[in-house]
């Protein structure tokens, strides 16, 4: 493969590219091994650099909140295993950020010294850097199809409670059949399906839905509190 080969990153809706790898958990087979749960694949340009450093701590302190939304987290970079230990290390035992100090990073870092996967998922991106991978972040659902995709460049460090938002809204979603509008936080209320045909247009626009508010007839809402979309998800 030429070094500049672009390969086109997989697009949502399409299934997750399968590999293996090994990471500083063992080896792993993806995304079988994840099969019934959801996955934020992730991937950071280098080990030992601030920015990165900011993003695991944050995610690490974060996982348990993850995974109590049945996702599971999953990173990546070109580095090699053992430069993944020596940085985890360093974080855990050195590092002290906002608060944040011996933090374990627990879930899997995948080494890809041969940019393999990071090119399957299009994460090498030539106008970036041709030998980092940029931020991206895959959410894959227990299914294994790919969801969401968020790309950030090498400076800018990720907003995790918004990739927290994001999975919550995906699930919900699925759960109830709606869909989430701008700003969406649990307990707002939620965008039902437009109008499939003229009759039920008509309806919700003299009122006749009394659980929706239409604000014409392909725009509708309906409540959806809090405590039952986070029953529903969240694992207790």
């Amino acid at each position: 493969m030429e070094e500049n080969q672009v390969i086109a990153m997989p697009r949502i809706g399409d299934k997750a590219p399968e590999f293996k790898a090994v990471t500083t958990q063992g080896e792993i087979n993806f995304p079988a091994d994840y099969k019934g749960s959801w996955v934020i694949l992730f991937s950071h340009p280098a080990d030992f650099t601030p920015v990165c450093t900011s993003e695991f701590m944050t995610f690490a302190s974060m996982e348990q909140k993850f995974n109590e939304a049945n996702c599971k987290l999953v990173g990546l970079s070109v580095d090699g295993l053992y430069s993944h230990i020596a940085w985890l290390r360093t974080i855990k035992e050195k590092i002290e950020y906002k608060g944040m100090k011996n933090v374990e990073v627990k879930f899997p870092l995948i080494e890809d010294i041969t940019m393999e996967v990071a090119k399957k998922y299009g994460m090498i991106q030539p106008g970036e850097s041709n030998t980092k991978a940029v931020r991206a972040v895959f959410f894959i659902d227990p299914k294994g199809i790919i969801r969401t995709i968020i790309y950030y460049p090498l400076s800018l460090g990720r907003n995790f409670e918004e990739l927290f938002r994001v999975l919550i809204a995906l699930q919900t979603a699925d759960e109830f059949g709606i869909a989430t509008p701008a700003d969406w936080q649990p307990g707002d209320d939620v965008i039902v399906p437009p109008a499939g045909s003229c009759g039920t247009a008509k309806d919700r626009m003299e009122g006749k839905a009394d659980d929706m508010k239409c604000y014409d007839w392909f725009f509708c809402t309906k409540k959806l509190d809090k405590d039952t979309v986070l029953k529903k998800i969240l694992k207790k």
